[in-house]
C-alpha cells in the first residue's frame, strides 16, 4: 500500500497494521497467532473487493490521481524494448511534458508518444506537472508523420489534467497546435491505438488522442473539462466537484458504454499503482490484439476507420413535443384496451 492515502484506503490499512502487529509479536513471543493472522487475511481481501468494487466517479478521478499511479515511461520499460526518446518540434525546442521515440513491442516497431508527469516536487515543475505546451503537440505531430513515413503503428498514452493554459503556451499557438494535430491525426496512413493511464483531460487528452482504438485503465477519466471546472462554471461552487463528476459520465465504465472508447483495461485491486507490472502486461494486450487486427487494414481503410469513429460519437434522437404526445395517446389507448 502507498504512503499517500485516499480516506477510502483507510480501512484497509487499518488491517494491514494489525496484520503486521500480529506478525511481528509471534516472531518475538514464538506464540502461534496464524489461524488470527489468516482471519485478517480473509477479511482484508473480502473489504478490498467491497472498496474497489464499489468506487463512486470522485473515487476514480482520486485513484487517477494519485501520485504513486505509474506514468508513461513506467510503462513503457515494461512494455517496450529498444526505446529511445527523441526531443524537439524543430521549430521552437523541447517539451519535457510529452515524451516522444522509437520502439519495438515484442520485435514489431512502433512510435510510443505520452503525456509524462514528475514524482517529485522538481520532476513535476520540469515537466510541468503533465501539462504540454505547443512545442510538444508539435514534437508529437513531428513523430506521427515520422512513423507514417517509415509504416510504424502509434501507440499513446493519454494523462494530462489538459492543455498548458498560460500565456507563453497561448503565445505559440496552442489552440493551433492541437487543431493541427486533430486534423493530421484524423488522415494518418498507419494505426494508431491510445491508452488513458490516469488524467484524460479536454484538448490535451484528444490532441494526441484521435486514434483506431481507444482504451481506459479502469480507475481512468477522461472529460472534456476537470469536475473542479465544471462545478465552478455549471454550479458556480468549485466545492461541488463530486456532483459535477457525476453529471459529466467521465469514467472507463460510463465512456464504455457511451461508444467513446472501444475497451476497459482492468487494473489490480486497489488501482495501477498496487502492481504495475500486471497493469502494463493488461495494456501490452490491448495494443497487441488491436494492432494485429489493425493491420488487416488498408492505408486508406485506416483513416476512413479513424473518421467514422470520431463522426459517430455524440449522435442522439430528439423527439419533438409532437411526437411525445402521439405516443402517450397511443399508449394510454393501449392500456385502456387492456
Amino acid at each position: 500500500m502507498s504512503e499517500f492515502l485516499l480516506d477510502f484506503e483507510k480501512p484497509v490499512v487499518e488491517l494491514e497494521k494489525k496484520i503486521l502487529s500480529l506478525k511481528v509479536s509471534a516472531e518475538h513471543s514464538k506464540i502461534d497467532f496464524s489461524s488470527e493472522i489468516a482471519e485478517l487475511e480473509e477479511k482484508k481481501e473480502k473489504l478490498k473487493k467491497e472498496i474497489y468494487g464499489s468506487l463512486t466517479s470522485w473515487q476514480k478521478v482520486m485513484l487517477a490521481r494519485h501520485p504513486s499511479r505509474p506514468y508513461t515511461l513506467d510503462y513503457v520499460k515494461i512494455i517496450c524494448e529498444n526505446f529511445v526518446e527523441l526531443h524537439g518540434d524543430r521549430a521552437f525546442g523541447d517539451d519535457p511534458a510529452l515524451v516522444c521515440g522509437l520502439a519495438t513491442i515484442d520485435n514489431k516497431p512502433v512510435v510510443v508518444i505520452g503525456h509524462q508527469k514528475g514524482r517529485t516536487i522538481q520532476e513535476n515543475i520540469d515537466r510541468n506537472f503533465g501539462m504540454a505546451h505547443p512545442e510538444g503537440y508539435r514534437k508529437a505531430l513531428r513523430l506521427m508523420k515520422m512513423a507514417e513515413k517509415f509504416n510504424r503503428p502509434i501507440i499513446t498514452f493519454i494523462d494530462t489534467a489538459g492543455a498548458y493554459p498560460g500565456i507563453a503556451a497561448e503565445e505559440r499557438g496552442q489552440a493551433e497546435a492541437i487543431a493541427r494535430n486533430l486534423r493530421e491525426m484524423s488522415y494518418l496512413e498507419v494505426p494508431v491505438v491510445s491508452i488513458i493511464i490516469g488524467e484524460g483531460g479536454s484538448g490535451g487528452a484528444i490532441g494526441i488522442g484521435v486514434a483506431n482504438k481507444v482504451a481506459m485503465l479502469e480507475n481512468a477519466y477522461y472529460s472534456v473539462i476537470s469536475p473542479e471546472g465544471c462545478a465552478a462554471i455549471l454550479f458556480r461552487d468549485a466545492s461541488k466537484s463530486k456532483e459535477a463528476t457525476e453529471a459529466l459520465k467521465i469514467t472507463a465504465k460510463d465512456l464504455f458504454k457511451n461508444g467513446v472508447i472501444d475497451e476497459i483495461i482492468k487494473e489490480p485491486v486497489g488501482g495501477a499503482h498496487v502492481d504495475a507490472v500486471e497493469t502494463a502486461m493488461n495494456i501490452k494486450r490491448f495494443i497487441n490484439k488491436s494492432l494485429t487486427s489493425l493491420s488487416k487494414m488498408s492505408k486508406q481503410e485506416l483513416a476512413d476507420d479513424r473518421y467514422d469513429k470520431f463522426r459517430k460519437m455524440g449522435v442522439f434522437e430528439e423527439e419533438t413535443i409532437k411526437n411525445k404526445k402521439a405516443k402517450s395517446k397511443k399508449n394510454n389507448t393501449k392500456s385502456r384496451r387492456k
